[in-house]
């Protein structure tokens, strides 16, 4: 199921969204438990699709609160994208260390991981993200500790995803190694409704 970019008239104005956000909040939390997974210690992926980034944008809209068609418009730009396309998947990768000294020496030695991220479906070749489309996130110093990935898949790994091959992903790279199993069913389920 693709799924279309979200226009402004999907989006609740600033006044139903306040009345409506408590359950909104409620649906998004419990369809978002099938999009995560943590690959390692210090890394998770959560996977975008529609309703999660129409939660973003709301969440922006409340925070900043913009209500002129131009600012909503601004937001939708920068968050569509990050829908997926029907034969991707689309991630927003966080590197999480509690202690911030910590977090600074591990963000340093983990530049460049984010092009060191991988999906497999069944026995097909790993696809290692392209990441960042937006911005650059990294500088001479360290990583960011978030990072926005696409995994574009083939015909024949949506195909074997939709038929229902395991599906597994990592990270491989010099500061941070990890692999993931194949992800659970209910996981695996939810990830082929973001394919066409």
């Amino acid at each position: 199921m693709s799924q279309t970019k979200l226009q402004a008239s999907d989006l609740y104005s600033l006044e139903q969204y306040a009345k409506r956000r408590p359950d909104f909040r409620t649906q998004v939390m419990e369809h978002k438990k099938n999009r995560v997974v943590h690959i390692g210690p210090n890394a998770t992926w959560i996977f975008e699709d529609r309703l999660t980034i129409q939660y973003q944008v709301q969440e922006m809209l409340r925070v900043e609160r913009i209500f002129e068609e131009a600012g909503i418009l601004e937001e939708l730009d920068t968050y569509n994208p990050l829908i997926p396309d029907g034969a991707n998947w689309k991630a927003t990768f966080l590197i999480e260390f509690l202690d911030a000294d910590e977090r600074r020496v591990a963000l340093g030695r983990m530049k460049g991981i984010e092009t060191r991220c991988w999906v497999q479906v069944d026995n097909n070749d790993r696809v290692f993200a392209i990441a960042d489309e937006d911005l650059q996130r990294e500088n001479d110093e360290k990583t960011s500790s978030v990072h926005f990935l696409r995994f574009e898949l083939t015909p024949t790994m949506v195909a074997n995803a939709k038929a229902g091959a395991a599906i597994s992903g990592g990270i491989e790279h010099e500061a941070y190694h990890h692999a993931l199993a194949p992800v659970t069913d209910a996981v695996r389920a939810a990830l082929v409704k973001d394919l066409k």
